[in-house]
């Protein structure tokens, strides 16, 4: 009898200790979340993936709306242009890329932008219109451009061209007095004695400038925006020159 309690007794201890052990009891006790409907049970691991999953999409829908955003910009407002050759130094190099305005296309709107004198501007080659070149506008519609030993002359008056390298233009050019007839403009680039413009081909047809150089990308080192030269506000109007109700004052042209 004393073996069977003794035995009985080591059993009791025994499944005590395996009992705290190995058996301890649910953290709410004895409440299961199946007996309340109700009861909300928190799956951190579940929840984090759901949330990464949503997250995604969202991220996704912006991507895609970025995208088109941007697509729309580069096709209607915004193109990139690579400057080609040295006929704009110094201010544009071979090989710079800059960003133009393409709004200026519609210019006959009031909302849009419009082409000043001293704007650089892109347009399509008159003589290849495959072509792109990239010059300073020097004459508006119902201007009289002419040159005497190398200095520009618009209107009668001599334009103050700071933008230029005076080891460029070392050429005394002389040139009779050109008409800019409505719906065209002449144009020249900064490094005149390299130069293919107006004074060799002719006027660029309004309808053949697709932008106005807004900004330079590319490099970065060189990063900026391309405002426009406001050295000569001073210049007279042209005889066919008419100033709408919106537009800018003489001495902006």
């Amino acid at each position: 009898m004393a073996t069977l309690s003794l035995d009985s007794a080591r059993k009791s201890i025994l499944n005590l200790m395996l009992g705290k052990q190995f058996n301890q009891p649910p953290p709410f006790g004895t409440i299961h979340p199946d007996d309340d409907r109700d009861i909300e049970v928190q799956r951190p691991k579940d929840a984090a993936r759901k949330h990464m999953w949503q997250e995604s999409r969202l991220l996704a829908r912006d991507l895609i709306f970025a995208l088109m955003v941007l697509a729309l910009v580069m096709v209607f407002i915004i193109q990139p242009v690579k400057v080609e050759g040295t006929s704009m130094l110094p201010y544009l190099h071979d090989g710079e890329r800059i960003f133009v305005n393409k709004l200026v296309y519609y210019d006959d709107y009031k909302w849009a932008p419009h082409i000043y004198r001293g704007d650089i501007v892109v347009f399509w080659f008159p003589d290849d219109p495959s072509k792109s070149y990239i010059k300073r506008v020097i004459g508006l519609p119902g201007d009289t451009v002419e040159m005497h030993e190398g200095h520009v002359r618009v209107n009668g008056r001599d334009l103050e061209e700071t933008y230029l390298d005076p080891h460029l233009n070392m050429n005394p050019y002389t040139r009779q007095p050109t008409y800019v007839k409505p719906g065209y403009y002449f144009v020249m680039g900064d490094n005149r004695d390299n130069s293919s413009d107006s004074r060799i081909w002719g006027l660029v047809p309004k309808k053949y400038i697709y932008g106005k150089a807004l900004f330079r990308y590319w490099p970065l080192g060189s990063a900026k925006v391309i405002t426009r030269d406001a050295n000569n506000r001073g210049v007279p109007p042209g005889a066919n020159y008419r100033r709408d109700d919106d537009g800018p004052d003489d001495d902006d042209r």
